[in-house]
C-alpha cells in the first residue's frame, strides 16, 4: 500500500515537473517538430514496461551493425526513471559486450559473407585492410579507446575478430570500456537528472545539433586515426 502511494506521488512530482519545463519552451501550444516529437516518444516509451528489452536490442546491434549508439535509448530511460539509472547502465553493458562478441565472430568467421559489406556500407573497406596487419599491436588499447568515444564501435569489434586478436583480451576491454562508459552517463543523469533534462528540454534543437556532429563525427574520425 505505501509503496502504491509513494509510486503515485513520485509520478504526480515528475509530471509537475514536466508541465513547468515546458512553460517555459518557445514553441508552447504550437506543433512540435519532428525531432520534439520523436523525443516526447521516447520519453513515454522509456516508462514502458518492456523498454528495457528495446535498449538491449539496440546495445546489442550497436555493437556489431546498428548505426546509433544505444544512448538515445539509455538517456530518455534514466531521465524517465532515475531510480533504475544502474540497472539500466548494467542492461545496455552486458547487451553490448555480448553484441560485441557477434561483432568479433562475424570479423572471424564471416567477414567475406557479412563483415565486408558491413565494412562497405560505412566505407572503411579500404582502411580497415590498411591498419589491419598492425592493428593486434595495439588492438587492447584501441577496443578501450573505441568502447569509451563516439567511435563506431562494430567497425573495432568486426576488425578484432578478423585480425584474430586474443579473444580473452578483447572480451576484457569490452567489459571494461562499454561499462565505464554506460555506468558514467547513467551516474550523470542520476545525480543531476532534473538539471539535464530541462537543459535537454529547453535547448532541444541545440542538444540534437550536437548529437548529431558527435555521431556523424565519430564515422569520419576513424577514417584520419587509422
Amino acid at each position: 500500500m505505501f509503496q502504491s502511494i509513494r509510486k503515485r506521488i513520485k509520478q504526480t512530482v515528475q509530471q509537475h515537473e514536466m508541465a513547468r519545463v515546458r512553460d517555459h519552451l518557445p514553441y508552447k501550444g504550437k506543433k512540435l517538430p519532428l525531432l520534439r516529437r520523436l523525443y516526447e516518444w521516447m520519453m513515454k516509451m522509456a516508462e514502458h514496461p518492456k523498454a528495457v528489452w528495446a535498449l538491449s536490442a539496440v546495445s546489442f546491434a550497436e555493437s556489431s551493425f546498428f548505426p546509433l549508439p544505444p544512448d538515445i535509448m539509455l538517456i530518455p530511460m534514466v531521465l524517465a526513471k532515475r531510480a533504475k539509472a544502474f540497472v539500466y547502465a548494467a542492461w545496455a553493458s552486458v547487451s553490448s559486450v555480448v553484441g560485441g562478441m557477434l561483432g568479433y565472430a562475424i570479423g572471424y568467421f564471416l567477414f567475406d559473407i557479412v563483415g565486408k559489406p558491413i565494412l562497405d556500407l560505412y566505407g572503411y573497406t579500404e582502411k580497415f585492410q590498411h591498419f589491419a596487419g598492425t592493428y593486434n599491436e595495439h588492438g587492447i588499447w584501441i577496443v578501450l579507446m573505441a568502447g569509451l568515444t563516439p567511435l563506431p564501435y562494430k567497425i573495432f569489434t568486426i576488425a578484432s575478430g578478423l585480425t584474430a586478436m586474443n579473444f580473452l583480451s578483447f572480451t576484457l576491454a569490452s567489459i571494461a570500456a562499454r561499462s565505464i562508459r554506460f555506468f558514467a552517463v547513467a551516474a550523470l543523469l542520476y545525480w543531476f537528472g532534473p538539471q539535464i533534462r530541462t537543459f535537454i528540454e529547453k535547448y532541444f534543437g541545440f542538444v540534437t545539433l550536437v548529437f548529431l556532429v558527435t555521431l556523424f563525427g565519430g564515422f569520419i574520425l576513424v577514417k584520419y586515426l587509422f
